[in-house]
């Protein structure tokens, strides 16, 4: 029989009230798996502690979409080293996408011997075994193998009472040229729709109000799973759950951005009216060297598609600018896309070259200072079209998940609406955590701001 590790644990950590530290770094699928281990630590027994140096136990969920943030974390692990100096029964371990390259494993095995455990993303159900491990051999534990099985045995230690976070697959197919999350990440597999119909159901009868749907590829759902339901077919299940409560989901790939997953989202009363739709770059030469497979006029037909049957659909939208060898005129391509979409919000960045993928093999002659120059440009555009397209909500009602105070207004209160557009407005702190109607009396270039109704 296997030995059940979490009652070992138990045991040995009996009556000691050590404290837990985890810090997740990137997306919010990352945060999500920062729960999950945060979930296995409290059936341990463990508290938390945002505080480090409290912490009996400290667990860094990493990133490796870019090779800074990657020292960053190196640079955090070293800085523990005085921490495990004073306490040497501290165990220190990493997690997340960095585990995945076995250079960065060996890199820990040979410089950071404070390090105790390395776990691999698809590997959380490991760590009571190398928590276990550890104590019993007292050296580094280690697993970073790919497992199919993916899921959790412990319930997730969420950071809010009223958004979830729901991941509905793991990993990616597409390799996109700038891109490492497909060889920290492997390839994508789909969870068991009945898992996740019953893991929202249960979220939504214990009040969560916002449920965000997560995958790399959050739209190619369902492709390996034999009779399996499409992304499409999900969201009709899920939007069939009794209670009131908003569908988000992220990230999408245009190229998987179908008529029957757009009808979808338009027709479904609580799937949000938004999409995130990341085009990447408004030039076709640049998507085929980032291999997106698609093109320009493909991902119009998307947004004039959603367009036509609600002029207003709000969308967002990521950019890379200075993929390399960009020309200004391949840039300005970008800007004209932008200009011709309008979108209500754009996330962008300059690239960032990243050891392992293939675009980090091409000699980039793009000076630095004009990439940054043609950032500055896009901003700037973007700014003047978020301050005019916001003002077509002023007069309207919009409908308000309440999440926080807001840090500009005393007495204001801020969340984000149905189209995912942050509103601020005057209200009761109790109101946290609740939807409420409001009518938009102004707006700005990244926000609207309203009286509740």
């Amino acid at each position: 029989m296997e030995m059940n590790y979490t009652e070992k644990l138990k045991e040995t950590f009996s009556g000691r009230n050590i404290k837990a530290y985890v810090h997740s770094f990137g997306c919010q699928l990352n945060v999500s798996d920062g729960e999950k281990i945060k979930g296995i630590l409290k059936e341990i027994g463990f508290s938390f502690t945002d505080n480090p140096e409290n912490a009996g136990i400290i667990i860094l969920n990493t990133c490796a979409v870019r090779e800074s943030a990657e020292e960053r974390v190196f640079g955090i692990i070293g800085s523990m080293k005085k921490l495990k100096s004073e306490n040497p029964d501290l165990i220190i371990g990493v997690s997340g996408c960095m585990t995945a390259q076995e250079k960065n494993l060996e890199r820990i095995k040979k410089s950071y011997p404070q390090v105790d455990i390395v776990l691999g993303t698809s590997a959380i159900n490991s760590l009571p075994r190398l928590i276990y491990e550890h104590i019993q051999n007292k050296r580094l534990a280690y697993d970073i193998s790919e497992y199919a099985d993916f899921s959790c045995s412990a319930e997730q230690v969420r950071e809010s009472s009223f958004k979830a976070s729901v991941p509905i697959m793991f990993g990616c197919n597409n390799f996109c040229t700038y891109c490492i999350v497909p060889y920290v990440r492997g390839r994508e597999r789909s969870r068991n729709a009945d898992d996740i119909i019953n893991e929202v159901t249960e979220l939504v009868n214990n009040g969560y109000k916002e449920i965000m749907l997560l995958g790399q590829n959050v739209n190619s759902y369902g492709k390996d799973l034999e009779n399996g339901l499409t992304f499409p077919q999900l969201l009709r299940e899920l939007n069939k759950i009794q209670g009131d409560f908003i569908i988000r989901f992220m990230s999408s790939h245009p190229k998987d951005a179908t008529k029957e997953l757009l009808d979808t989202i338009l027709e479904c009363d609580k799937v949000a009216k938004h999409l995130h739709l990341p085009v990447q770059s408004g030039n076709n030469n640049i998507l085929k060297a980032m291999n997106r497979n698609y093109t320009v006029e493909k991902y119009l037909e998307t947004v004039n598609y959603l367009r036509s049957h609600d002029s207003g659909f709000s969308l967002t939208t990521d950019i890379i600018v200075g993929f390399p060898n960009e020309t200004d005129e391949e840039f300005q391509d970008t800007i004209k896309l932008i200009k011709q979409v309008e979108y209500d919000n754009i996330y962008s960045f300059i690239y960032s070259r990243r050891n392992g993928t293939k675009a980090s093999t091409i000699d980039d002659k793009t000076p630095e200072e004009s990439k940054s120059q043609r950032m500055r440009e896009l901003l700037e555009v973007q700014r003047e079209i978020s301050d005019r397209h916001y003002k077509r909500f002023i007069g309207k009602t919009m409908r308000v998940l309440a999440d926080g105070k807001s840090k500009k207004h005393e007495g204001f209160l801020t969340g984000k609406s149905n189209e995912f557009i942050i509103a601020e407005f005057k209200g009761d702190e109790s109101l946290i955590g609740q939807f409420v109607n409001i009518r938009v009396t102004d707006s700005m270039n990244w926000a609207v701001t309203g009286e509740i109704i």
